[in-house]
């Protein structure tokens, strides 16, 4: 468990952009056997969600707000060794960001939890363009496809997105999470054939260890 003490230690840090002690403390707690998706819950999305508030509020400067970014994208990169799974399932999920969304940290998440759990994880990062995502969804042909929002203000191309993905892949599930939904209702999602809201790591886990399970062969 990551404690309070820590968490506002590493927040501290992070702020003041002392990326060094904030490798410390991430290393400290990968040496003490932290479970993964706590250190990427409870430490990298809440301190960059209170971050997002500070800069909200105008209490920090954008660009305070993009070095805590931009230390938190380096530090998960440290971590990948650790949530990357020695053996796989044989399962693929293709996770992007929605076109125009340029927070790509809450993708990158959720591909390395699929990853956790031997899934092929194909993350194509921030302001993905349809035609890449469409090529890559051929070449690959995922099980899932899983799609990122930060800003509510991208709604539109999120939904253009996925009547587009369904007209030319009917059958490929998606799943939507991200900030975005943190204050607005993902209830328009449900006129979509196979399209589920996931709203946090916890539930992911949860949809992913359900997806991960052997599918039953019938009896002839």
């Amino acid at each position: 468990m990551i404690s309070e003490v820590i968490f506002l230690e590493y927040l501290s840090c992070l702020l003041e952009g002392d990326k060094p002690k904030c490798s410390a403390i991430v290393a400290h707690l990968i040496e003490n056997k932290v479970d993964p998706k706590e250190l990427y819950e409870r430490l990298f999305q809440r301190s960059l969600e209170r971050v997002g508030k500070l800069w909200e509020a105008n209490k920090i400067c954008g660009a305070t707000e993009h070095m805590a970014t931009t230390i938190t994208e380096c530090l998960m990169s440290y971590t990948y060794p650790v949530v990357s799974a020695p053996e796989k399932i044989g399962k693929k999920v293709i996770v992007a960001c929605v076109p125009k969304e340029f927070h790509q940290i809450g993708a990158k998440m959720v591909a390395d939890v699929f990853e956790l759990y031997g899934w092929e994880a194909y993350s194509l990062g921030a302001n993905t363009k349809e035609s890449e995502l469409f090529k890559l969804i051929k070449e690959k042909q995922p099980d899932l496809l899983a799609l990122s929002m930060s800003l509510y203000l991208n709604v539109v191309r999120l939904t253009e997105l996925i009547e587009s993905v369904k007209k030319e892949f009917p059958d490929l599930e998606i799943i939507v999470g991200g900030q975005a939904f943190k204050e607005n209702s993902p209830e328009f999602l449900g006129q979509y054939f196979n399209v589920k809201y996931v709203s946090s790591l916890k539930e992911l886990e949860k949809f992913i260890k359900e997806k991960s399970k052997p599918e039953k062969k019938s009896i002839a």
